[in-house]
This record gives C-alpha cells, structure tokens and sequence, in this order.
C-alpha cells in the first residue's frame, strides 16, 4: 500500500481524551495521525504525528475535518453532526468510547443527540456526562486497532 493510499487518522482534538492511545495505535500501524484543533496542542517533532490549527470559530475543526476526510480515513470525535458528515464520505468514524459510527447506526445517534440537546434546552436533563473511564479507554484502543486493521485492508 503507497503512502498515498494509507489511511490517514483525523482527531477532532480540542476535547479528546485518548490523544496518546491514538498515537500508539497510529504507530503500531504505521499511520499518519492529523490532530485538527483550536490551539493549545503542543506540536510533535514526529512526522507521522500533524497538528492543524484551526481559527477558534465554533465548527471551523469540524469543518476542516470534513471537508479532508476521505473514504477508507479514521475520524475519532464525539461530535455527532461531524460524524454523520464524515460517515456520509465514506470514512470510518469512531468516539472516544469506541462506540463506531456507521451508515446504519449515524441516524439513531443524530436523533438521540438532538433529543438529548432538547432536553438539557427544556430543563429536563441537567447535561451531565458520566466520567472517562479505564474500561471505555480500553474498549476505544480494542476498536480503533480493529479499524485501523480494516482500513487497511479495504
């Protein structure tokens, strides 16, 4: 496989908490890992290891991403509209707890977001999120070999 044809990693990073486990992962399998943020990352001298900096607007990392994402690429981010784009590319999108989203499952996960934002709006749910845990970091680091193995294979 020419380094044109590699699957390349894309990290939606300002809020990611499996920075380094990407990067192990991503060096096991050879693969370029682009980690696309607002600023405060600190640069790699790594060339397999790129850090994009994005203007500090709202979506500008998401847009960014999705407009770079091709079919067959890893996108890691827990940002639903940004995975249902990427998803729609063809690339292989998996979140932070290595739940991965794919063509059958994005429009259930659009529609539990927009149904849980409605909540928080309406005072419903309070917005809080359960803590990172070791067992969701173990089960990201399982998914994402696996999709970095099948990225790589077609």
């Amino acid at each position: 496989m020419s380094d044109t044809d590699r699957p390349v990693i894309y990290v939606d990073a300002d809020a990611c908490p499996v920075k380094e486990e990407i990067i192990r992962v991503g060096e096991r399998h050879d693969l370029v890992v682009t980690f696309v943020s607002n600023g405060g990352l600190r640069p790699s001298r790594d060339p397999m290891i790129r850090h994009v900096v994005v203007p500090k607007s709202a979506d500008a990392a998401d847009d960014w991403i999705a407009a770079e994402a091709k079919p067959g690429d890893i996108v890691v981010t827990q940002d639903i509209p940004l995975a249902a784009r990427c998803v729609e590319k063809g690339a292989l999108v998996l979140g932070n707890s290595g739940r991965e989203h794919t063509p059958e499952t994005i429009g259930m996960a659009v529609a539990m977001r927009d149904l849980k934002q409605h909540l928080r709006e309406t005072g419903e749910d309070g917005g809080y999120n359960r803590a990172f845990s070791r067992e969701d970091r173990s089960a990201f680091l399982q998914a994402l070999d696996r999709m970095c193995r099948r990225a790589m294979h077609g």
